[in-house]
């Protein structure tokens, strides 16, 4: 049996996680995941938003909550008290690393900022996830998701032309950030590490919104005009998008003039290759409504499957467009084993896309009930490794 300590690297380390809804929380689920103890700090009147974001619920809480904060633990301070203050403060005195995402300036307020926590702990991580980011006309403004996924220009770019604005499906806005925040953590980690000094991190929604649109930007300044709308397809690539199959939808990607050959002449048209129309990638790209008029009037012709097995035999990438309940019935799927079970078997959870030595991280156990580890908070942090009694200025993480 592989142990999956293999596959816990950030044990050691003791996470604070001042965090609501799903960005700071899907960074501080990673954290976990990866081993670190994480403390979420919630209010003691109802918690995390999040607990009640359903139908459907699971065991208690939304599906949301679920999967965003398994592997942590839950301790309840009120902040405008200030006996509950002081004792999260001095919660925060035995850990490596915050992260906050609460209202603009909730925690500077009562006295939770990175400044004022860095003086009892100065090799004290702090992560601050802003919804505009930390300086600007808008860094007091507050944002959520789709609000950021529309004034980034995501929503721009999303969905088909001449209809109204799309939203990505997946909150990609809020786990992107908290991407970005596990990332500045770990490199403060790192630099900790060199010089034994903390640091101050921040990002935000609306810079991670402007990262995810480093190419459509890119083009917009380059060319000199908006980029648009393009649905299933890749701008710079033809063909390279959804196709009406006789039952359903099919991607297919033949991104290069080889795989444009093999393509044309599966559809009986080899011609189309030598086409000045259709010879090179810009003259696809410039031609695309009508090389996508003709390949989309072949693949309606025939079911899904019957297109697939011809284009994987040629090598032209292709996938057919699953709904949800598709992938969780894939066998791929169940053979990387991204479905895991909770400890107790009342829910299965998608697992971390990363595996150390071939061991992918578990799910210790399902999220936290409101308030459970309040109590035990500290020792928690101190104890969450086995250098048990020892502060986070002597102990060893794995970082």
């Amino acid at each position: 049996m592989q142990d999956s300590k293999a596959a816990a690297p950030l044990d050691g380390l003791a996470v604070v996680e001042l965090g609501h809804s799903v960005a700071a929380p899907y960074a501080g689920q990673i954290l976990a995941d990866l081993g670190a103890t994480v403390v979420k700090v919630e209010n003691p009147d109802g918690g995390d938003d999040a607990r009640l974001w359903g139908p459907p619920f699971w065991h208690g809480s939304s599906a949301v909550f679920q999967t965003l904060n398994r592997n942590k633990y839950s301790a309840t301070f009120n902040i405008k008290d200030e006996k509950d203050r002081a004792a999260l403060r001095e919660l925060v005195r035995g850990a490596d690393v915050v992260i906050q995402n609460m209202r603009p300036g909730l925690v500077e307020r009562y006295g939770l900022d990175a400044k004022e926590l860095r003086k009892d702990n100065t090799r004290l991580i702090y992560c601050n996830l802003a919804a505009f980011g930390a300086t600007g006309p808008l860094q007091h403004s507050t944002g959520y998701d789709p609000l950021i996924q529309a004034f980034s220009g995501i929503m721009s770019v999303t969905g088909e032309a001449g209809r109204g604005p799309v939203r990505v499906g997946p909150s990609i806005i809020d786990m992107g950030a908290g991407l970005w925040c596990v990332i500045g953590i770990m490199a403060a980690l790192v630099r900790r590490q060199q010089n034994g000094e903390g640091a101050t991190v921040d990002t935000s929604l609306y810079e991670t919104g402007l990262a995810w649109m480093n190419i459509p930007l890119a083009n917009c300044i380059s060319a000199g005009r908006d980029p648009g709308k393009s649905g299933s397809e890749t701008p710079m690539l033809v063909p390279y998008r959804a196709f009406q199959a006789s039952d359903r939808h099919i991607v297919i990607a033949a991104g290069n003039d080889n795989l444009f050959r093999k393509l044309a002449g599966l559809l009986g048209h080899p011609q189309w290759a030598d086409d000045t129309r259709f010879k090179t990638n810009e003259q696809r790209v410039i031609n695309r409504v009508a090389l996508n008029e003709l390949i989309g009037g072949f693949i309606a012709q025939q079911p899904s499957q019957y297109w697939m097995d011809q284009l994987n035999e040629l090598g032209v990438p292709c996938a057919p467009v699953q709904s949800a309940s598709e992938v969780i019935a894939h066998p791929q799927t169940h053979a990387l084993g991204m479905l895991q079970p909770t400890p107790d078997d009342k829910m299965v959870l998608v697992g971390t896309p990363l595996s150390f030595d071939g061991v992918r991280p578990d799910i210790r156990h399902a999220a936290p009930e409101l308030g459970a580890d309040t109590q035990r908070a500290a020792k928690l942090l101190r104890d969450g490794d086995a250098e048990k009694d020892s502060h986070p200025a002597q102990r060893q993480t794995k970082l």
